[in-house]
C-alpha cells in the first residue's frame, strides 16, 4: 500500500493520479481508514511530525523534492531507504533559471537597466562569453545539466563538488583543498549544492571577496537557486554595498517568505524570485516514482536512493 502524505501541494490531485497509474496496487491518504502497518511506501513533501507513526512495514520513502535536507531533520524519520526525485523536467526548469539568470548579468543587465532609468546613453560592451566564467557548485544531476546547457553558449566552465565527477570539458575543483582556486578565477558564481552542514552559510562574504574582480564591469555575481540555508543574507547585503559583488539573483532564502523587512527586497542589483526556479511536475513525479514502486515490488533494486551519510 502507497501512502500520501503531501503539504502545500494538491494531495488529492497526486492521488488521484497514482491511484490510476498504480492500479490495482492501493493507494490512500492521510483520513483514509487504513491500517498503518500495511503501508510499504510513503510518498511524503514537507511531512508532519506523525507522518511515519505507526508504519512498521515501511519498505521506502519516497521524496517529492530533489533535495532531502529538510526531510533529514524529520524527529521520527524512520530507517527506510529514502529516494529522492530525479527527473528531465525538473533539470530543464533548473537549467532555465541557471541559463537566464548567468546570461543577463554577463550581458550587464543591471548596468544598463540603470542607464535606462536614468535616461543614460552609454555604450559599454560586455566581454565576450569566452572571456568569462561560470562556476557551478555542486555537480550531481542538476549541476552537470547547467553544465551541459551553458557549454554551448561558449562560457569558460568550471565546477567545484566533494568528489570527482570526470565531466569532459569542465575544470573540475574537488574539496576545501581546491575551493579557493576553483573562486579566484570564477566571474559568476553559482550554486547548486545539496545542503549539509558542510555546506550551510557557505554564500558567505569571505566566499565572495576571491571571486575573480577583473572581468564583469560593477564586479562578480552570484546566483542561488538551492537552498536559502547555504546563503548568509546580511553578508549579500553587505557585499552589495561595498561592490564585493556586482549582483546577485536569489530564488532561495533563510526564512520563506522573505520577510517583507529584509532589506534584499530594495537593492536594485539584487534580483529575487519566490523559490519558483524549478517545480517536481506531477505527471512526471508519478511516472517516475511509479515505475520505481514497480520495479521494487518486483524485485529490483531501488535507484537514486540517498546516502544518510553524505546527505544527498
Amino acid at each position: 500500500m502507497l501512502l500520501l502524505h503531501l503539504n502545500d501541494v494538491n494531495e488529492a490531485s497526486w492521488a488521484k493520479a497514482f491511484s490510476e497509474a498504480l492500479a490495482p496496487y492501493p493507494v490512500v491518504r492521510r483520513g483514509d481508514d487504513f491500517d498503518p502497518a500495511a503501508i510499504e511506501y510513503i510518498f511524503v513533501w514537507k511531512p508532519k511530525e506523525d507522518a511515519f507513526d505507526g508504519l512498521t512495514g515501511l519498505k521506502a520513502v519516497m521524496s517529492l523534492g530533489a533535495g532531502v535536507d529538510a526531510l533529514m531533520k524529520h524527529p521520527r524519520l524512520p530507517d527506510a531507504p529514502i529516494v529522492r526525485f530525479v527527473d528531465e523536467d525538473l533539470s530543464q526548469r533548473m537549467s532555465d533559471y541557471v541559463v537566464a539568470h548567468v546570461t543577463m548579468h554577463h550581458r550587464q543587465f543591471s548596468r544598463f537597466q540603470a542607464d535606462q532609468k536614468a535616461h543614460r546613453w552609454s555604450q559599454y560592451y560586455p566581454p565576450a562569453a569566452s572571456e568569462s566564467t561560470v562556476g557551478i557548485m555542486g555537480l550531481g544531476v542538476l549541476g552537470q545539466d547547467a553544465l551541459t546547457r551553458l557549454k554551448p553558449l561558449g562560457f569558460e566552465l568550471r565546477g567545484w563538488s566533494r568528489s570527482r565527477k570526470n565531466i569532459e570539458g569542465i575544470a573540475e575543483f574537488v574539496g576545501d583543498a581546491e575551493f579557493d582556486a576553483f573562486l579566484a578565477e570564477t566571474d559568476i558564481l553559482v550554486n547548486l549544492l545539496p545542503l549539509t552542514p558542510e555546506t550551510t552559510g557557505i554564500l558567505n562574504y569571505d566566499t565572495f571577496r576571491k571571486l575573480r574582480r577583473d572581468r564583469l564591469a560593477g564586479g562578480p555575481v552570484i546566483v542561488n537557486a538551492a537552498r536559502g540555508g547555504h546563503q548568509k543574507e546580511a553578508d549579500i547585503v553587505r557585499a552589495l554595498a561595498d561592490g564585493t559583488l556586482g549582483a546577485a539573483s536569489l530564488d532561495v532564502f533563510e526564512v520563506e517568505p522573505l520577510p517583507e523587512a529584509s532589506p534584499l527586497w530594495d537593492i536594485e542589483n539584487c534580483y529575487i524570485t519566490p523559490h519558483i526556479a524549478a517545480i517536481s511536475n506531477e505527471a512526471s513525479g508519478v511516472r517516475y516514482f511509479s515505475k520505481i514502486l514497480r520495479d521494487h515490488e518486483a524485485g529490483k533494486p531501488l535507484v537514486n536512493v540517498v546516502d544518510r551519510t553524505r546527505g544527498y
